[in-house]
């Protein structure tokens, strides 16, 4: 008998990630059933047959016996003469049920198989990755880096299913090979040309957070909630936690003895400084834990405008700033509110406040100057010229014509 073993024949979809192989039989058989009643019409007097084991298919074609003369339908009828030479006891009205050879489809309708087949598998992947990963936004995924392109990673999971991580998604100091396995999170599912793709991220905060989870029993078992996290992805983040049991030191349990559970996550984000701190529902008490290292002196809220005034000494502004910046912009969305630092010292009757050389100065130079601390004319004197350039990013002729003004004030 003439079969067709249709894994050789269709081996670029044998090993198909999307359908195992009872499936991928079923669906072949029902593309022959259709190129069949293509073929002839009508298929219902065909049985195809396949073994799942062996990937063996067989085709059985019934037919009615009738008399010669008779025949009309080549398909659903089989001539008494051509009958007996298969059985030389068949009447006429009797069933005929005979293999149909495989060489009776011909290149046609095996490229017609073969496009269908590869239509079918597509869409058993599309739907396949779509309802694997639609429910999982914000989990942690593991992967081999399968190809490097400028603008983006391709990422094989462990079903060999393509997920992509774009650039804009990456850590600034990521960098990886094809073949090294990279860990990052779920951040959208999203369709181009009616096929999902699944978007990966290393700069989501819920990847920190699923770092903490894993690294961390007391927050998996929910001893420890994560109130907040905001990050600048591979300089610094910041992780506002809470124990509802008093027997646990939040802060403690998550950063763990001598940082040995802080260690992996940091290491794992590219040396990202993450500063974990203890949640508050007190807002003074949360700014001032959200500011650390800086301590400050007082500060001033502002419900309406959502804006916080912070005084510190003046050895604590460059520490409540932080380097370009992160510190108090990082605390600013942890605590939801706009947080401006002012110098707290006493006034002295000589000192200007910056805004009054604002006819002589830009406005946007004084800004600058202000956004570093520095809001009279003395506390930018105290500082060096080259400290002033570094923090400000301001030309050093600016900043030398800045000074001159100021001290031209008190001269």
């Amino acid at each position: 008998m003439e079969t067709m073993n249709l894994v050789e024949s269709f081996s670029e979809f044998k090993d198909s990630k999307a359908i195992d192989r009872p499936t991928l039989m079923k669906i072949l058989v029902d593309i022959f059933k259709h190129i069949l009643a293509k073929k002839f019409e009508v298929a219902d007097n065909f049985d195809v047959i396949v073994n799942t084991s062996t990937g063996d298919l067989e085709i059985w074609r019934s037919r009615v016996i009738i008399a010669d003369e008779d025949l009309t339908n080549s398909n659903m009828e089989i001539a008494y003469s051509e009958a007996v030479k298969i059985e030389p006891d068949f009447e006429i009205g009797e069933q005929v049920v005979e293999p149909f050879g495989i060489t009776q489809f011909d290149r046609r309708d095996i490229q017609s198989i073969h496009q269908m087949l590869k239509a079918k598998v597509m869409e058993f992947e599309k739907e396949n990755i779509y309802q694997k990963y639609k429910d999982r936004i914000g989990e942690i995924v593991s992967g081999e880096v399968s190809q490097v392109w400028k603008k983006e990673l391709l990422v094989l999971d462990d079903e060999d299913y393509e997920l992509v991580l774009p650039r804009v998604e990456m850590i600034q100091s990521d960098f990886y090979k094809k073949g090294e396995s990279i860990r990052a999170v779920v951040e959208r599912v999203e369709f181009k040309n009616n096929t999902p793709f699944v978007i990966l991220s290393r700069t989501s905060p819920a990847l920190l957070e699923r770092l903490f989870e894993m690294e961390v029993p007391e927050i998996f078992d929910g001893l420890i909630t994560i109130r907040k996290i905001v990050r600048q992805p591979g300089e610094r983040a910041k992780v506002a936690v809470e124990s509802y049991d008093d027997r646990i030191d939040p802060v403690g349990a998550c950063v763990g003895m001598k940082g040995s559970r802080i260690h992996g996550i940091v290491r794992e984000l590219r040396n990202e400084n993450i500063d974990v701190i203890n949640f508050s529902n007190n807002l003074s008490v949360f700014v001032s834990r959200a500011l650390s290292p800086a301590k400050i002196s007082s500060l001033k809220v502002n419900e309406e405008t959502k804006i916080i005034e912070v005084f510190l000494k003046p050895d604590q502004i460059s520490l409540a700033i932080g380097k370009g910046g992160q510190n108090i912009k990082l605390a600013s969305k942890l605590v939801d509110y706009e947080i401006e630092v002012f110098r707290d010292v006493d006034a002295e009757e000589d000192d200007v406040d910056l805004m009054e050389f604002s006819d002589e100065i830009d406005p946007w130079i004084l800004e600058e100057l202000k956004k570093i601390g520095c809001d009279t004319a003395k506390s930018v004197l105290e500082l060096p010229k080259e400290e002033l350039v570094r923090r400000t990013d301001l030309e050093e002729e600016t900043v030398e014509e800045v000074i001159r003004i100021l001290q031209s004030e008190f001269e």
